[in-house]
């Protein structure tokens, strides 16, 4: 299964703002912890290592123009 990188939310609007949401009223810290969490709870429902490598390396990529996006 390749990575999904195109449009694919039913309510894209909708899950930013809950995202949003799950962050009000964090500092800091909290904020960063429940990225981690997040990103572990998805990680673990997508279950395929080769498609986590191509979100790691796609993520990091937009950050670093010199690395080429999968």
């Amino acid at each position: 299964m390749p990575l999904e990188t195109g449009p694919n939310l039913a309510a894209p609007d909708d899950f930013y703002q809950a995202l949003i949401d799950a962050h009000a009223g964090l500092d800091e810290a909290a904020s960063a912890a429940l990225n981690a969490r997040l990103i572990l709870l998805l990680a673990n429902h997508v279950g395929d290592l080769g498609v986590l490598r191509e979100a790691l390396a796609a993520a990091r990529a937009a950050l670093d123009p010199k690395e080429e996006a999968p």
